[in-house]
């Protein structure tokens, strides 16, 4: 019999078998990243196996967390790794297109949404539809985020470092303000690969950072370990 694929931080476990996107740094930045202070209510978009949730959950013990995906195997995944967690009642996950999602009201919304909007797309797999902008791509999620966003809500997302001016074009035409981007260097020395960004309606005065996740030896950086300290085992 396969075994079954866990991962295990400080705090809860995660069952990473069935859903089509694995747990990955990018998961791990964000949920430690995003600002959760006084965010009662939160919607994980593209939740996966819940990660991202269940950090969340972790790390606000007043908010309610809703993720939701389009794959049911994730959905399912995600449930038994709420129900499994010490915030099981403070979570909750359903099968759900954000592009068909109705009028609720999120203090923050959360996602690692698709990537690779011009890459080639190999036959159809889950993999696919979650990593490849065929569901949800940057310029929808933007502009649901606004009609879902409660006043003074934030969005925050990760996006590859190579759609900074389109996202920012996309940010202007929906009337949203940059509030953090933190760039994310894999290995020090090298060039960054991914942007964490916090955004608002309206304007702000964005404060401007970088995070590198590794030394050129291989290990993690203090910053990236200051990061992340509460959810890795030692």
């Amino acid at each position: 019999m396969a075994r079954e694929k866990v991962f295990r931080f400080k705090r809860f476990s995660v069952l990473n078998d069935k859903t089509s996107m694995k747990v990955g740094t990018d998961g791990v930045l964000l949920g430690a990243w995003c600002d959760v202070a006084g965010a009662c209510r939160v919607l994980d978009v593209g939740t996966g196996c819940g990660l991202i949730a269940l950090m969340v959950a972790q790390r606000n013990p007043c908010a309610r967390v809703h993720g939701i995906d389009i794959d049911a195997g994730a959905i399912g995944e995600a449930r038994h790794n709420f129900e499994q967690s010490p915030w099981a009642e403070r979570l909750s996950a359903e099968v759900a297109d954000y592009n068909e999602c109705g009028a609720d009201e999120w203090d923050l919304i959360v996602s690692n949404p698709p990537f690779f909007t011009n890459g080639v797309l190999p036959p159809a797999t889950g993999r696919n539809v979650a990593r490849h902008t065929t569901r949800l791509d940057y310029a929808s999620l933007l502009r649901h985020s606004c009609e879902l966003l409660a006043a003074g809500g934030v969005l925050s997302i990760i996006t590859p470092a190579d759609v900074e001016l389109a996202v920012r074009r996309l940010m202007v035409e929906n009337g949203l303000g940059l509030r953090r981007l933190t760039r994310v260097i894999p290995v020090a020395g090298g060039p960054v690969k991914r942007l964490l960004w916090e955004m608002v309606m309206g304007d702000a005065e964005p404060q401007v950072e970088s995070l590198v996740i590794a030394d050129a030896n291989g290990g993690y950086s203090s910053e990236y370990k200051s990061l992340t300290g509460e959810f890795y085992l030692e």
